[in-house]
């Protein structure tokens, strides 16, 4: 990996608490199955998992990024749920404190802002530790 993606790569590693959704241009869609109240996103190597309040396990999968790129890419390929074992090419932002992304469904074009049209997911999460 070259060295500003692993660079970013090790900056996402943590746990992080969603603070947004935006789903099909609709914010805060009541149905995903993907997130609960309270739930947070663990980054450990290349995988992730989002876990309830409850400890249920809600998603998890493999990632790969690219920030070398304008803007930045990342690729989540979920190992459970609808979207099992495909591609969704996505964006992504990341500070210190802050990361965000906006994923494109399986075989349809990467995004190239933040803003999302039918077929389009956005997530902003904090750093939790």
């Amino acid at each position: 990996m070259d060295p500003i993606s692993q660079a970013d790569f090790d900056q996402l590693q943590g746990v992080w608490s969603q603070t947004y959704l935006e789903a099909d241009g609709v914010i805060e869609p009541p149905n995903d199955e993907h997130t609960a109240p309270g739930a947070v996103c663990v980054f450990e190597g290349n995988e992730f998992r989002v876990i309830a309040p409850d400890d249920r396990l809600l998603l998890k999968g493999t990632f790969e990024l690219d920030a070398t790129t304008t803007p930045k890419a990342i690729t989540w390929v979920d190992s459970i749920g609808e979207d099992a074992g495909k591609e969704l090419p996505a964006i992504y932002e990341l500070t210190d404190q802050t990361f965000r992304f906006i994923a494109a469904d399986e075989g349809e074009l990467r995004p190239t802002h933040f803003k999302t049209v039918e077929g389009l997911t956005m997530r902003k999460f904090v750093r939790v530790e």
